[in-house]
């Protein structure tokens, strides 16, 4: 509200002042909206030269719809019953081109306190809405990119790890719908020993000092089930390096682990193999030998019976030397059917 009066100096001094301010179009409202004055800053971006627009009325700036919705009345009745009236909104240069504006209207009274007019500042800050309109298209394309990504569950957390934000992805993988989960700790996806351990905590702090933490490891879903996941969370920081929260994307790899165990599974087996063949071909190799060496032996035991005298004593060392080549033979069929992979199926012949 500008109220009071100034000397013929202090009037030509301000006057001067505002006609050298082109960054603001200001200019003068009668009590009806007339433009009585116009500085360079308005004939700058609005288009108009003093002698085009003083005695016009100020709802020519205005947009058709503003126009028709009354809106250029209602800004000079809330700036005479508040005091102020300040917004931004679209206006329309001399060319027709619109351009977003930054507005200030304030009453102008006489020393009685009488309503003689209004004092209009106007800011162009059509670039700035061109950038801000920018981000926001940015943003709603991540938005429609990250929701329609499904393989991978990416989400925010706040810096004390409470969920901000929930993809299709997560709520494919995880089973939690967005309502349902954001504003939760991200710690009931750990297993209840991975809580006891403090590994959700362990992984924020990894991230917030080293800028990234990548783990891999059992996570639970919804339903209970657990699910192999390879997770990624990164720090996020303002520009003045204060964390604003991670970033955190989890993939499920439980098949690739399943995968990866079956392979594990299916070498072990061929070097088990491996081995035992390896064994039973040396194992064969000194059964054979073996053999060859024994089928002397009990040939010329039975030799030396025919010619030694009828000593029991000599006789049962005989006897044990027998027993001995018998079993010697018997070890070397075992030795050959292992070698051969044969089960043991003695006959008599």
């Amino acid at each position: 509200m500008i109220q009071g009066t100034v000397d013929k100096a202090d009037e030509d001094r301000y006057r001067v002042l505002v006609e050298a301010v082109t960054d603001y179009a200001i200019y003068m409202l009668d009590r009806s909206g007339t433009v009585t004055s116009w500085n360079a800053g308005a004939e700058r971006f609005k288009g108009y030269s003093a002698s085009e627009i003083i005695g016009q009325h100020f709802s020519c700036f205005y947009t058709e719809e503003d126009r028709e919705a009354g809106l250029p009345s209602r800004t000079l009745e809330t700036a005479a019953r508040d005091g102020k009236f300040e917004t931004e909104g679209w206006r329309v240069r001399r060319d027709g081109t619109p351009f977003w504006a930054h507005v200030v209207v304030d009453p102008i009274l006489d020393p009685s306190g009488k309503l003689t007019g209004f004092a209009k500042v106007t800011r162009d800050l059509t670039e700035r809405k061109k950038a801000e309109e920018e981000i926001r298209k940015n943003q709603e394309q991540f938005q429609r990119l990250v929701q329609g990504v499904t393989d991978y569950a990416i989400y925010m957390l706040d810096p004390e790890g409470v969920i901000t934000s929930w993809n299709s992805g997560a709520e494919r993988i995880k089973g939690y719908s967005a309502d349902e989960i954001i504003g939760k700790h991200f710690s009931q996806f750990y297993t209840p020993e991975d809580r006891e351990r403090g590994s959700p905590q362990s992984a924020l702090e990894i991230a917030a000092r080293e800028g990234r933490v990548e783990r891999e490891g059992w996570r639970i879903r919804k339903d209970g089930t657990a699910f192999w996941s390879h997770v990624v969370i990164d720090a996020i920081r303002h520009e003045d390096g204060e964390l604003l929260g991670f970033a955190k994307i989890t993939r499920d790899i439980t098949e690739r682990k399943k995968a990866q165990e079956s392979l594990d599974q299916a070498r072990e087996a061929l070097f088990h193999s491996q081995k035992m063949d390896a064994i039973g071909k040396l194992t064969g190799g000194v059964a054979h030998d073996f053999n060859n060496l024994l089928m002397a032996i009990p040939g010329s035991l039975e030799l030396l019976r025919k010619r030694l005298p009828d000593d029991p004593q000599l006789l049962r060392l005989l006897d044990n030397a027998v027993l001995g080549a018998r079993r010697g033979a018997s070890l070397t069929q075992r030795m050959l059917a292992f070698a051969w992979r044969q089960q043991l199926d003695p006959k008599p012949v």
